[in-house]
């Protein structure tokens, strides 16, 4: 068996089943709130909530277009520091457009660049492969990454 192969089954192989649960928000550190607030809205995120507990403590929840995960940023949410998140991928059809739309909007993006590890050069097409970088005004580190289509495993059996 290919190194493929191996992976392939690897990812499908099923856990038992536990309690559900789903990703639903991750917290983005940031030091200046209302410049987090202004560059997520740019990025076309939907603002959920910007809510302001005290001087100390406010909360916003932006999510990106058809996510069904969200962000938080805010300020009093967590100890980490801002700008040390790095790699957080959000999954687009068509990573060149997406990169098209954020430049649009006044956001820096690198390149689109396709990288395929070691031992997938048998994998047919670019998805997974191709992929365009950007940081919020902190350092967050996000990447646009092309899925056109998935790979075996995604799907949990009840």
């Amino acid at each position: 068996m290919g190194s493929t192969e191996e992976a392939g089954a690897a990812a499908t192989q099923m856990p038992a089943l536990g309690v559900d649960m789903a990703l639903e928000v991750v917290t983005v550190p940031v030091s200046d709130v209302d410049r987090a607030k202004a560059f997520y809205q740019r990025l076309g995120w939907r603002l959920d909530i910007d809510l302001v507990i005290s001087d100390e403590v406010r909360n916003m929840q932006f999510t990106p277009p058809h996510s069904p995960c969200s962000v938080h940023v805010g300020k009093g949410l967590t100890t980490m520091e801002p700008g040390c998140l790095d790699r957080m991928i959000l999954a687009v059809q068509d990573v060149d457009a997406a990169r098209d739309d954020l430049v649009g909007r006044g956001v820096e993006v690198g390149e689109v660049y396709e990288q395929k590890p070691p031992g997938f050069e048998s994998v047919e097409g670019t998805s997974y492969f191709k992929f365009a970088s950007f940081e919020d005004p902190d350092g967050n580190g996000w990447l646009l990454q092309e899925i056109t289509t998935r790979l075996p495993g995604r799907e949990w059996d009840d």
